[in-house]
């Protein structure tokens, strides 16, 4: 996946200050922080992840489907593989 690789600092980054939501999260659990915050600090770190999954579906799309250089097979192949994500993140 080249977007990937180009993306690579960028994504990390991404990854890194969600990985530090969670950590957050596990702590107002264990200090038995009101519901409320934690809440909070759930819906933060899942709109953190849909936004780094937008992102990466787009760059999908964009370099494994729309590319003007694919064939029909690539082509086919990068939808195939982006409908097989999209259902399972649907669920």
């Amino acid at each position: 996946m080249s977007h990937t690789k180009t993306n690579k600092g960028h994504l990390i980054a991404r990854v890194r200050r969600i990985a530090g939501q969670v950590a957050a999260l596990e702590r107002a659990l264990e200090t038995e922080t009101g519901c409320a915050v934690v809440l909070q600090q759930v819906a933060a770190a899942r709109g953190a992840i849909n936004g780094l999954m937008d992102e990466i579906i787009e760059d999908h799309l964009r370099e494994h489907v729309a590319h003007p250089d694919l064939d029909g097979a690539a082509r086919a192949k990068g939808a195939d593989e982006l409908a097989a994500v999209i259902r399972r993140y649907a669920r």
